[in-house]
């Protein structure tokens, strides 16, 4: 399939050929007949991409003082390789299509093969030939349905919340400020509502089109004489009763705009990007006027719940959610109550979309919709696609499922270049990640389905996805007989866990899990210098807050941050002393939440050792992340994020200091590559990674039982 894409570092846009997106669960694929090309948010993304480095520096100040902290504490390798995976990803660009549903995911009930459907979401609604999107980003059309106006389905959701938002009655009236598509798209909805729509824009060609298709019943240029005062006669003497902002600049003159017209009491609704530092005098004070801002689709928007798993809020509660204002404004459109044939004023042939983008950035002539055509009766190929010339093999042969940020930073350049090392295939949830990453690393191929990376050609296979898939890959790589890394954790339920070792039985193939720090090179000082005693370690993780929102908190997919991050250091712990865990107890601090993410775990191991894992995420970021003190027949040791290392014993303390952080993830992947090469068998023992990944989920137990010890 094709897909148009983006690299944001050069500008460089295309249509590529790329992978199937896969089909999750709750999710449909669906064949694009159209999509909308958003001149306002996909063309500041495209001018953007097209400016120098240090022009997109200046637009993105947040992001370039992260690539400073990511320096001081990772030093110039990591983050160099963090800078370019932004910089030469192919990026995909649109979020707002329609066309037919071709294939169904696991647990979709409401759509069928064959049905015309409406999608949105940036990431899934792309302009591609083939999409895959969520139930909730996906509404069921009629068969008569225009798709090319369906099309303009997350555009039309997006003024539908700002409308909402104004929260209107009928004989009300309603300035909008804006007359770009997300304006006139509420424009018409607020007609369509009985209420009296007063257009505003600096552009006379808009307000023109607007006034021209019945949009407003008033339609003004900013720079109208009197304009304030043909508002407030228009509004017989009150001012608006709401004013919708849908313009895009950083003039503070709508807001203080808006602030002037509105009616005593009246709201301001936010809908485009602007700023809202309003003169507190003589308007938005003595008028007591409410600010609203508008959330993208509506409720559901940004909520991980209700777009990935389909999860839906009650109607008797939240009667609009962003599928409904979807399907609101596709009734609409049937219903012929709104007609928007006459905002498409451009329409280009796919193969033709640069040129569309072109016409954004350049502006050579007047625009509104913009719409992109695909040829229906092209057959999508899923095949996978090449992109090595050659199909070189060698003893260990690996492959890629999941590759993001973290594979891409910390793995995959660390593979070790060798005739030994052949580099098969790479499947990710997207093509275009798949396609980037295989022609980056070297890889002969990129894919679509598990069968293509699981094949005859490949003996070890990395598993770098979601928590929540970690489990499953493993076994199936272990069902076929390969190798395989897997990012941690293991898995997320102990079911799993019993599965993954009789698999491993029969198998008798290498588990390994990307339990990096115990390969780090001070850790090695470390270890040497402390020797086999029992003793006693304390592990202190200055982890920091993570939303509760985010996937890694998430139970079903993250795991909570207990499997999915503190695992690493109950390895670390069970590495130091050369024993496994045998009894743990922890207690967590309360929240309301039940996050379990700032804790204190006791573990008892088989030689008398003890260590205490102490992870909080209460803390401040301007403390070290990670440290480590251990005490062991006289001798102490205190490791410090990584970098700096004392020992403590007679005389003078050791210290060794490294110029930046090294977590070990490069001796890592080359002790798992030789390992496989020279002895068959993974670096870390598979009795280690299944007491580790026991020890995991017991702490879970005992933070249950209120602090209780249990065993492993």
């Amino acid at each position: 399939m094709q897909q148009l894409t983006q690299k944001l570092g050069s500008g460089d846009m295309i249509i590529q050929d790329v992978p199937y997106p896969q089909l999750g669960k709750g999710m449909v694929i669906v064949k694009n007949h159209y999509s909308i090309i958003s001149a306002g948010t996909e063309g500041s993304t495209v001018v953007a991409a097209r400016k120098s480095l240090i022009g997109k520096a200046k637009e993105r100040p947040q992001q370039v003082k992260q690539v400073i902290d990511t320096l001081k504490k990772q030093g110039p390798i990591q983050t160099y390789r963090a800078v370019m995976k932004k910089l030469d990803a192919y990026s995909p660009l649109g979020y707002s299509c329609a066309g037919e549903v071709i294939e169904v995911g696991e647990g979709v009930t409401e759509f069928e093969i064959g049905d015309k459907v409406a999608c949105a979401g940036a990431g899934y609604a792309n302009h591609a030939e083939i999409v895959s999107v969520p139930v909730n980003l996906c509404v069921k059309l009629d068969t008569s349905t225009n798709l090319k106006d369906a099309a303009y389905n997350t555009l039309g959701a997006i003024s539908m919340q700002g409308v909402r938002q104004a929260d209107l009655r009928l004989g009300e009236s309603c300035v909008v400020i804006g007359l770009g598509l997300l304006g006139q798209l509420a424009a018409l909805i607020l007609k369509a509502s009985g209420v009296k729509v007063i257009g505003v824009d600096v552009s006379e060609a808009a307000v023109k089109q607007s006034i021209d298709n019945s949009v407003v019943d008033l339609g003004l240029t900013r720079n109208a004489a009197g304009i304030e005062e043909q508002i407030q006669s228009a509004t017989n003497g009150y001012g608006a009763d709401a004013v919708i902002i849908a313009a895009a600049t950083s003039s503070l003159d709508p807001i203080n705009f808006a602030g002037s017209i509105a009616r005593k009491k009246g709201k301001v609704v936010v809908l485009g990007a602007v700023p809202t530092g309003f003169d507190r005098d003589p308007f938005w004070y003595r008028k007591e006027l409410e600010l609203k801002m508008a959330c993208s689709y509506g409720p559901g928007r940004y909520d991980l719940n209700y777009e990935e798993k389909g999860i839906d809020y009650p109607l008797p509660y939240v009667r609009w959610t962003e599928k409904r204002n979807m399907q609101a404004f596709q009734d609409l459109i049937a219903n012929n109550q709104i007609k928007i044939n006459y905002l498409t004023t451009h329409e280009f042939d796919f193969e033709n979309a640069k040129d569309a983008f072109d016409l954004v950035v350049s502006k050579t002539e007047p625009f509104t919709g913009i719409a992109l055509k695909y040829n229906t009766d092209k057959a999508a190929s899923k095949t996978k696609i090449s992109t090595s010339e050659t199909d070189k093999l060698g003893k260990i042969n690996i492959s890629f499922i999941g590759a993001g940020s973290y594979a891409q930073g910390n793995l995959l350049p660390n593979i070790p270049e060798s005739n030994d090392v052949g580099r098969v295939g790479v499947l990710t949830n997207t093509g275009t990640t798949s396609k980037r990453v295989a022609e980056k690393f070297k890889f002969q191929f990129c894919a679509t389905q598990e069968d293509d990376v699981l094949n005859d050609k490949t003996n070890t296979v990395f598993v770098a996805t979601r928590h929540d898939s970690h489990g499953a890959y493993v076994l199936k790589s272990l069902e076929k007989n390969k190798h395989v890394f897997v990012e941690k954790p293991l898995c997320l339920l102990e079911s799993e866990l019993e599965a993954i070792i009789e698999a491993q039985s029969k198998a008798k193939t290498a588990v390994m899990v990307g339990f990096n720090r115990r390969f780090s090179p001070l850790t090695a000082q470390l270890k040497k210098a402390i020797g086999d005693h029992p003793m006693t370690m304390l592990y202190r993780i200055n982890a920091g807050a993570i939303p509760s929102d985010n996937w890694i908190q998430d139970i079903e997919i993250g795991g909570g941050r207990v499997l999915g991050e503190v695992c690493h250091f109950i390895d670390y712990l069970t590495f130091l002393n050369g024993s496994l865990p045998v009894k743990i107890s922890a207690t967590a601090l309360p929240d309301a939440k039940q996050l379990n993410d700032t804790l204190n775990i006791l573990i008892q191991f088989e030689n008398g050792s003890s260590g205490v894992v102490a992870y909080y995420a209460n803390g401040s970021k301007s403390m070290t992340k990670e440290y480590v003190e251990v005490f062991s027949a006289g001798l102490s040791a205190t490791l410090n994020d990584f970098k700096e290392l004392k020992i403590y014993g007679k005389g003078k303390p050791k210290k060794r200091k490294l110029f930046n952080q090294n977590k070990g993830q490069k001796e890592m992947v080359n002790a798992f590559v030789d390992g496989l090469l020279t002895q068959g068998k993974a670096p870390i023992p598979f009795e280690d990674i299944v007491a580790v990944t026991k020890a995991s989920f017991k702490v879970l137990e005992s933070v249950k039982r209120g602090g209780q010890q249990v065993e492993i």
